[in-house]
């Protein structure tokens, strides 16, 4: 089969969601089930990258590096040519950083919202039955805990059971653990306790500015 024809079938497949039939050159469809997120350490620890089908989630307080994690991970997916989507509870989303951090903006879908989280729960909900996204993010880190507790208790396990066996993977970002699905991950972040960790620009003491911190997550039920 030639390499237009098979790049033709394929994006054939994934239209009518059927790309899980296919297998690799190797003969090992795997990696067909997780996204990388574009930050090689963090990969390394997932096994490739974080479950499709499945609901994590990016927690930590802030300053964790939680921004820059999801900026990551929406840039590998779109560079893949995948459409990604952002509901944006507290409208917190900076679109000119984004794209300088390597996110195609044509293929982002951002649903901004300022601080109704329930309107924003609603917009995830539609986002995730109307599919066709390779990653959606539901940013609720600077929501306060006693408003999450206003969610319906099956919140979680709807948008998990909405996206089984589909290709999009599904992410909370939280200030503390909130909820995944079994076949999901926990990606905890923590401030950096070591100014190593900061990455400066800038030869002097009065003209160096901070232009990055080295994020340490730890995975909590990775595959």
């Amino acid at each position: 089969m030639s390499s237009a024809l098979r790049a033709e079938l394929e994006s054939l497949l994934r239209a009518k969601h059927l790309d899980r039939t296919l297998a690799s050159p190797g003969g090992n469809d795997e990696w067909r089930d997780v996204a990388a997120t574009g930050i090689r350490t963090l990969d390394n620890q997932l096994g490739g990258g974080v479950a499709r089908g499945h609901l994590s989630e990016i927690v930590g307080p802030r300053s964790s590096g939680r921004a820059t994690v999801l900026c990551r991970m929406l840039a590998a997916a779109t560079d893949r040519g995948e459409a990604v989507a952002l509901i944006d509870t507290c409208d917190r989303f900076d679109p000119e950083s984004a794209a300088t951090a390597g996110i195609d903006l044509s293929k982002l879908l951002w649903v901004r919202e300022r601080g109704d989280a329930l309107r924003a729960l609603k917009a995830m909900n539609l986002v995730l039955q109307a599919g066709g996204f390779g990653l959606v993010a539901f940013d609720v880190a600077d929501v306060h805990a006693a408003v999450l507790r206003q969610f319906p208790l099956t919140t979680w396990m709807r948008m998990a059971r909405v996206i089984e066996g589909s290709q999009t993977t599904a992410v909370v970002i939280a200030a503390a653990r909130l909820a995944r699905s079994p076949g999901g991950v926990t990606i905890a972040l923590e401030p950096p306790h070591d100014i190593s960790r900061a990455q400066w620009t800038g030869a002097g003491d009065r003209a160096r500015l901070l232009i990055g911190i080295d994020v340490q997550p730890r995975v909590i039920g990775g595959r």
